[in-house]
């Protein structure tokens, strides 16, 4: 019995030891980073305005930017990795890159396997139209035509919140719902955030900005599971962006709106 509770003492013991050196092992990131005077930030190429090539070939953005702040408040250098929205949670479980700032929302599934910051950027749908259009507010929508894809959730929200007498015309898909406004067939769209910023890059001729919020959800940075040390700081760079205008200025610069309340 003596022997049994003994082992039992000794197999706790290691364990402990066990369970506190995988901690240690894993609160590791920041000093790495900070040694290395580098920071590994995965982002999006393929996602204007978060993240897309430039005509210099250089990436940039909103998610770019956001990597380039956090580097700079860490004092370190930033290596962009680029990722696809398959691969961005490997990269980081594998530590190909010690954060992922590419539009990635938070659910229950991805707290299973990695953590996030505080919010640092909102992903949103919204009314766009030509800047020579004064809409206010969802009443100037009245008698107005507007381009939206059949059963996307911009559909769902301007079903709400549309007056009785807008003409909303439906579309099977994005394409057709941006070659629709493109085209001057209606004289607003309402879509995602990434599909306004892509349409707009490359109709800059259509002078159209955004008008309307329909649906707000903010986007958060990844980082590795325990990693709380880099995550904490992480935290704290982004509290400190939010007070002093940076994180609002850089919502404007990209998605034509301030970031306006985040969660924390």
């Amino acid at each position: 019995m003596k022997t049994t509770k003994r082992l039992f003492l000794a197999t706790a013991v290691a364990f402990g030891a066990f369970a506190s050196l995988g901690t240690a092992q894993a609160q590791t990131a920041l000093d790495d980073v900070m040694k290395a005077k580098t920071i590994k930030i995965a982002i999006p190429t393929d996602f204007p305005p978060y993240g897309f090539v430039g005509t210099d070939l250089q990436p940039q953005g909103l998610d770019i930017d956001t990597a380039r702040l956090i580097a700079t408040k860490l004092g370190v250098k930033v290596e962009l990795v680029p990722v696809t929205s398959a691969n961005r949670i490997p990269y980081l479980q594998t530590r190909k890159a010690d954060l992922v700032i590419s539009t990635l929302g938070k659910n229950a599934e991805r707290l299973a396997v990695i953590d996030f910051t505080a919010a640092y950027s909102p992903f949103f749908q919204a009314v766009f139209a030509p800047k020579s259009l004064a809409i206010t507010s969802f009443a100037d929508l009245a008698g107005k035509t507007i381009g939206v894809t059949r059963g996307a959730i911009e559909d769902q929200e301007l079903t709400k919140l549309a007056p009785a007498t807008a003409d909303v015309k439906r579309f099977e898909d994005n394409n057709a719902t941006v070659s629709a406004f493109v085209s001057g067939q209606t004289q607003l769209i309402a879509t995602g955030a990434s599909v306004a910023g892509n349409m707009m890059a490359r109709n800059p001729q259509l002078g159209a900005e955004y008008k309307l919020l329909l649906k707000d959800s903010p986007n958060f940075i990844g980082v590795a599971k325990g990693e709380d040390a880099l995550r904490l700081k992480v935290n704290d760079i982004i509290i400190a962006a939010k007070k002093s205008g940076e994180i609002d200025a850089m919502a404007k610069k990209w998605l034509g709106r301030p970031a306006g309340t985040l969660p924390e």
